[in-house]
């Protein structure tokens, strides 16, 4: 789940687009994607993260990782304290209005997992469901947020830099991450989901403040 790293909105998104080793999960995952699931989320994804990127040049950086900070705070705090939610019934517009607002966030923000995340945990599927969900369209995301800064030249070497200095601790957290994932049932994928989340919203709100 490195797209929850939410030190990643320090400067925006050009800086922690490359950081991001789910692609190896999904990966693992491959045989159980569902395309049809995923083609809503990423076709409005392509349209949400242009607007995503042009937030950047229009609303204050620190404002905007304010507002999505108190989001992920009360969302995940009222569903921790409320496990009890009832799943949310909806069909492939609904599931297309997210993935425009997912790629709104990712666009800008870097962090593209987050809005389908919420929306996975809404609506209620089991967590193999999820993590067959939000991590490839959080990988697409990170791809396309990456294409489309590199075209407008906010892509450099010294974002390649980093990424490959980032990269062994990367992917020693996706190591670590996976065997955690082996041992949780429903109910301990949810708490860590919501967890993440948690601190997410919380690095956000210091950086922002």
């Amino acid at each position: 789940m490195a797209s929850f790293s939410a030190a990643g909105a320090d400067d925006g998104p050009h800086r922690r687009v490359w950081d991001n080793p789910q692609g190896i999960s999904v990966w693992k995952l491959r045989r159980s994607i569902q395309l049809a699931r995923l083609l809503p989320f990423l076709v409005g994804g392509a349209f949400g993260v242009p607007i995503g990127v042009e937030l950047l040049h229009r609303i204050s950086p620190a404002a905007l990782r304010l507002a999505v900070g108190v989001v992920l705070i009360l969302f995940s705090l009222y569903s921790l304290v409320r496990p009890q939610l009832a799943s949310v019934r909806a069909g492939k517009a609904a599931d297309g209005t997210i993935g425009i607002l997912n790629g709104i966030v990712g666009g800008a923000t870097g962090l593209a997992g987050i809005v389908v995340t919420i929306w996975c945990t809404l609506r209620g599927w089991p967590r193999d469901e999820q993590r067959t969900t939000f991590q490839p369209v959080g990988v697409g995301i990170f791809l396309m947020t990456g294409l489309w800064l590199g075209g407008i030249g906010l892509v450099g070497a010294d974002i390649l830099r980093l990424f490959i200095i980032g990269l062994p601790l990367l992917l020693a957290g996706t190591w670590v991450g996976l065997r955690l994932y082996a041992r949780l049932d429903e109910a301990g994928f949810r708490k860590v989901v919501l967890g993440l989340l948690l601190i997410s919203g919380l690095a956000l709100v210091m950086r922002g403040s």
